[in-house]
């Protein structure tokens, strides 16, 4: 089991790392994106998220109190839902529906996040293949 653990930890964590990166590499444009929904310290802010789910992912990844890092995974897609993809807000029908795609499958991963958090929580040390027991 520990192996297939493992495998939906990697599945789990690549939108989280590739984000991140992404973040980080490109963040002239995820500024612009984020200024034009009005976030304060938009260049800060993307920076500062980038390195925080790099850093979730890797907890989650490596195991390394993974029950952490699914919470720190959690909080982003939760606030990124509300703060980003506020779809009720929206009047042209065509992006109200994108928008509400991209709440839904934001809450989809925080509902996931929180499951990853029950798993390492309850069965952190069975769950095999990990740096180190949970945190909580």
């Amino acid at each position: 089991m520990g192996v297939v653990a493992l495998l939906g930890r990697v599945l789990f964590v690549a939108i989280f790392l590739g984000s991140g990166f992404n973040h980080l590499t490109q963040s002239a444009g995820m500024t612009g994106y984020a200024e034009s929904k009005r976030l304060p310290s938009a260049r800060l802010m993307v920076l500062i998220s980038g390195v925080w789910i790099l850093v979730g992912g890797l907890m989650v990844l490596l195991g390394l109190w993974g029950d952490l890092g699914a919470l720190m995974l959690a909080a982003f897609v939760l606030a990124t839902a509300f703060l980003f993809h506020g779809f009720w807000q929206e009047s042209d029908p065509m992006t109200r529906q994108n928008e509400m795609i991209h709440f839904m499958k934001d809450l989809s991963l925080t509902g996931a996040a929180l499951l990853v958090f029950v798993l390492y929580a309850e069965f952190g040390e069975d769950l095999g293949l990990t740096l180190t027991d949970p945190l909580f």
